[in-house]
């Protein structure tokens, strides 16, 4: 017979995050730190899944229109920090008035990729979350 242990497996991935990270100088550290950051804000992974989701680049105001609640600052913030990161490319068009173009950079749609698990993770356990959240509230009233 043969026996495997998930734990195990669990726990080793934990250790190789462990070392993985050790092997990072400070500015690398806090580089990843940045990046884990910008991606578990409100907004990013939105605004990443919009423009995956055209098989084009796709104009600001229509990125706008499909980022419900999105104001046009934030979203100028967002998308200025995604090109930052080379996630994002911005296109501009020298006419009047000015057209402006955004498209994921092959990183950027890696890092959807790489997402998704952690999404349909979270999002198939949404009843959890919802009754661990109901039973906090119940304790804290």
């Amino acid at each position: 017979m043969i026996y495997t242990y998930l734990m195990d497996t669990k726990d080793q991935i934990l250790e190789g995050a462990e070392d993985f990270c050790k092997g990072l100088t400070d500015a690398q550290d806090e580089t990843a730190r940045e990046i884990l950051s910008l991606v578990a804000d409100k907004w990013p992974l939105w605004v990443m899944q919009v423009l995956g989701a055209s098989p084009e680049p796709v104009r600001f105001s229509r990125v706008m229109e499909r980022v419900d609640g999105i104001s046009q600052k934030v979203l100028t913030h967002t998308l200025r920090r995604l090109e930052r990161e080379g996630l994002v490319t911005r296109t501009l068009y020298p006419q009047v008035p000015p057209r402006v173009e955004y498209a994921l950079t092959p990183q950027g749609r890696d890092l959807l990729i790489q997402v998704l698990p952690l999404w349909r993770w979270v999002a198939e356990r949404i009843g959890h979350f919802e009754a661990s959240r109901a039973r906090w509230q119940l304790k804290s009233e």
